[in-house]
């Protein structure tokens, strides 16, 4: 019994543990962290309850600990769903935690049977196991690192296989006298494991949530608040790593693109106005932009579009479409409607060089549909190979020197 009650009492502090780190992620906006905690804070009350069996009565440390143990296993599973976005199904949860009481109190009152009863609780949570596996396969999101999700399934998984073992020992081998607690080898082996699933897979939770807010970290930093575009810095990052794969057959475009007299728009509207404008034309262009463009805000109402894989005809007709349609956008709110257009820079290469360089021809051609008049679209002139290596020659210089 020493070794039992040696093993509930560290697997309590354990869930312990868990459950004070869990509590300093609760005011994180992370769905599922507060069934978590509950899971862990249920965890440690089945397990006070299951190591004071004999001191206290057999309704608290059988009836109601494993009734605690199999909410726990509940919370937990609904934690996972909620943080995949997936419905808890609490209706079915609560029935099986019930179920697992009406067992315990029939086969310790009406029949005493502990075989039945470590049966019953290692069926209900080797399957709240199972069940947490296979959503954390079926959900986990696509463009994550799935490494936590993948680990934490198997972990799901492999603690439900020691729970139906556990109980098929129990169904089969019949152990003699009050074997729930018995301290033979293969008893003390599979209730060790089945101590350590919920703070091992709370662990697994706390690298999820890890995951999660520095994935909203990263997005915070590559995207401009207010428009969701990229950030100039990143949508510098995204361009030098296109440049670097450009050849004849994949040319790359970029689009630098201005609002027209916004600073008159900030005047006569207010700067709230001016921010509904950029928001809304950032909105218009992501939608007219293809698959693999990416839309980055490089300052003010500056932005740039880049163009994978696109000619200089092509983007012109990009380009034109987009300052057509920002031609007819109207920008309506409380204020009235605002219109706006577009100055439109165009640049395409077909050989390797330096963002600055890429940046500074497009730069050029936008000026020059500024002072042509505004709305209107003007391409740099394309580069021959020879200009481009004495270019790419030049930009080498620079960087080594």
């Amino acid at each position: 019994m020493l070794t039992v009650a040696s093993i509930l009492a560290t697997t309590a502090l354990f869930s312990l543990a868990m459950l004070l780190v869990l509590g300093s992620l609760l005011r994180m906006p992370v769905p599922g962290v507060r069934d978590w905690f509950y899971a862990n804070l249920a965890m440690v009350a089945a397990l006070v309850l299951l190591a004071l069996r004999g001191r206290i009565p057999d309704f608290l440390s059988i009836v109601a600990a494993n009734a605690v143990l199999s909410l726990a296993a509940a919370f937990f599973y609904a934690g996972c769903a909620l943080f995949l976005r997936q419905r808890p199904h609490w209706p079915w949860l609560l029935g099986g935690v019930m179920l697992v009481a009406a067992a315990m109190g029939v086969w310790r009152y009406l029949d005493d049977d502990p075989p039945a009863r470590v049966v019953a609780v290692t069926a209900f949570n080797g399957l709240m196991c199972t069940l947490t596996g296979l959503l954390l396969l079926r959900h986990r999101p696509r463009e994550r690192n799935p490494y936590n999700f993948w680990f934490g399934a198997s972990l799901a998984l492999l603690f439900a296989a020691a729970q139906f073992t556990r109980g098929a020992y129990f169904l089969i081998v019949h152990p003699p006298g009050n074997s729930a607690l018995s301290n033979s080898v293969w008893n003390i082996g599979l209730l060790t494991v089945g101590a350590v699933i919920m703070p091992t897979l709370t662990m697994v939770a706390v690298m999820m949530v890890h995951d999660t807010l520095l994935a909203r970290m990263e997005e915070a930093i590559n995207h401009d608040h207010l428009t969701s575009a990229l950030s100039r810095k990143h949508f510098e990052n995204v361009a030098q790593a296109l440049l670097t794969r450009v050849d004849a057959s994949r040319p790359l475009s970029l689009l630098l693109i201005d609002l027209d007299h916004f600073k008159r728009i900030n005047d006569s509207w207010g700067h709230a106005v001016g921010d509904d404008v950029l928001r809304a034309f950032a909105l218009m262009a992501r939608t007219l932009a293809r698959p693999g463009d990416a839309l980055g805000r490089l300052g003010g109402e500056e932005f740039g579009l880049l163009l994978p894989n696109t000619s200089q005809a092509e983007a012109m007709s990009v380009a034109e479409r987009l300052r057509s349609s920002a031609e007819q956008h109207l920008v309506q709110g409380d204020f009235g409607i605002c219109r706006y257009t577009l100055s439109i820079g165009v640049a395409t290469t077909a050989q390797p060089q330096s963002i600055d360089h890429f940046n500074a021809c497009a730069d050029r051609a936008m000026y020059l549909a500024k002072n042509g008049g505004r709305n209107r679209v003007v391409a740099a002139p394309l580069e021959t190979p020879a200009q481009a290596g004495v270019v790419a020659l030049r930009d080498g210089a620079r960087l080594a020197g």
